[in-house]
């Protein structure tokens, strides 16, 4: 037997992020998606392919024929042929490099071209839609993940709050334990998973794309059907019979059905009851009690207490009042005693069947995430060597923008600013890199005569047979010959 140790295999370089791995045979690198494999770099993930079509039972929108007589939904990634996604693509970075995969592909006698990477973005974020009449916080409220400020609450939206997480303030602007956990936040958001954020001064809530939130403990059922206002509006009719009064009540605009219009066109007579709050238009009213967790947004657990006392002058014993929320959750039905005080009685029938069928008009309250980053330039040095002619084409429509083959908006303005449904991408779309940053795929389909024309990467262009294949996926890296010390210098190996 030699005395001579085996030699230990030597850690081989991944250049797929700035952090620049040493990657030690059969381990992987910090962001779980590159290997050594055998002294070889590889990609863990499979690259993606979405392979469905119409008669799978997947029905685009009709609008035209096809070639084949199929109806064409009139976007550029159609979903009866191969689509090739940027999820397990791999990166172009140090950014001059081609994207990993630039495939062709003839659709109705159009040569197509696409172009998918997994771009590093710093620059991203979540916009996150939580249905729930809940106050959670205050507008630009500090919104925190264990602890540490990952984004703030946002402008509230019909029905629902909004949160803006992320972004590179909090991924590189503060302290490491910030950057690593808004990372880590975003990441556990775009990949579907539950989040427990809290608000400074609101509540705690567990977010969940496509799952209904979690305020303070408590799961959340119906969205509103619509402000105070819009609920008088809106079932004005049905309580008009069997009621004298009807009181909505919400944090926004608590509607009053005797000076409302509608209840005006339906001939309901003044009721002399009083509530509290800024009186805007005739029936409507704001800042009738302060945000909360109560009926219909607020802090209100009594509805009585947001009562004035009645007007002896108009007012009458025997008077029927209903109070309810904009969801039909809360309730109570009362009938004014001789003192003109409302005193609670049961629910009549009538009211009962008025209550529920505005539980019926509410949709279920759920949690919606949607990615948004700039495509910056790496994403389009890979694409071209002149980056502002894709930008330009985009721009023109002549560019479609996806992201894990989910239709992108692109934001109007300057720069590729994009911004996709998580939930219309494939499950765990999303990676990271410990610099920290999101890793999200994102593909530019064109003809290949516009990729051409804008000075694309026209001789790194494949088939698409020649990318589906079984292959284990190697990945080209820097060469451990060259100086591991060197920021220049180094040669690249190209992977097959």
């Amino acid at each position: 037997m030699s005395d001579q140790a085996t030699p230990k295999p030597e850690k081989i370089r991944c250049d797929a992020c700035p952090v620049l791995c040493y990657i030690a045979d059969g381990k992987s690198g910090a962001c779980d998606r590159y290997a050594n494999h055998g002294g070889e770099l590889v990609r863990l993930d499979p690259l993606t392919i979405i392979e469905n079509s119409i008669e799978s039972g997947v029905k685009a929108v009709p609008f035209m024929k096809d070639n084949d007589g199929n109806d064409w939904d009139g976007d550029l990634v159609q979903s009866n042929r191969p689509f090739i996604t940027a999820v397990g693509a791999g990166t172009t970075y140090p950014d001059y490099k081609p994207a990993p995969f630039i495939v062709s592909q003839t659709v109705d006698d159009a040569e197509m071209v696409t172009i998918v990477t997994e771009g590093i973005f710093s620059y991203c974020g979540v916009k996150v839609k939580i249905d729930t009449d809940r106050h959670i916080g205050h507008e630009r409220d500090i919104v925190r993940c264990q602890g540490e400020p990952v984004g703030h609450v946002m402008t509230s939206e019909y029905g629902s709050k909004m949160l803006s997480l992320g972004g590179v303030e909090h991924l590189t602007g503060g302290t490491k334990k910030e950057g690593r956990v808004t990372c880590d936040t975003l990441l556990k958001l775009c990949n579907g998973e539950a989040v427990e954020l809290t608000v400074d001064d609101g509540a705690t809530v567990v977010v969940q794309a496509g799952k209904a939130p979690i305020v303070n403990g408590n799961p959340e059922k119906l969205m509103r059907v619509g402000c105070g206002s819009a609920t008088i509006g809106m079932f004005a009719s049905q309580w008009a019979q069997h009621v004298d009064e009807v009181i909505v009540v919400d944090d926004h605009i608590t509607g009053v059905l005797s000076e409302h219009q509608a209840g005006k066109m339906l001939n309901v007579p003044p009721t002399g009851i009083k509530i509290n709050g800024r009186r805007s238009t005739p029936g409507r009213y704001f800042q009738v009690a302060e945000p909360g967790t109560g009926w219909g947004g607020t802090d209100v657990d009594d509805p009585l207490t947001i009562l004035k006392p009645a007007d002896d002058k108009v007012a009458w014993q025997g008077l029927r009042l209903l109070m309810v929320s904009t969801t039909g959750e809360q309730y109570a039905y009362f009938e004014l005693d001789e003192n003109l005080e409302p005193k609670p009685e049961p629910l009549p029938e009538a009211l009962q069947q008025s209550v529920e069928r505005i539980a019926e008009n509410c949709e279920p309250s759920v949690c919606s995430v949607l990615f948004m980053g700039g495509a910056g330039g790496s994403l389009r040095a890979g694409v071209t060597e002149n980056p502002v002619k894709l930008t330009n084409s985009v721009k023109d429509s002549l560019t479609h923008v996806s992201c894990g083959g989910a239709n992108a908006y692109v934001w109007p303005g300057g720069g590729i600013t994009v911004m996709a449904d998580v939930l219309d991408m494939p499950t765990n779309s999303f990676g990271y890199v410990p610099t920290p940053a999101l890793v999200a795929p994102i593909e530019f389909t064109m003809r290949l005569s516009d990729y051409v024309a804008l000075g694309g990467h026209a001789d790194h262009v494949k088939p698409i047979e020649d990318v589906i294949s079984p292959d284990v996926r190697r990945v080209g890296q820097i060469d451990p010959e060259a100086d591991p010390t060197a920021k220049h210098n180094y040669r690249w190996k190209k992977g097959s």
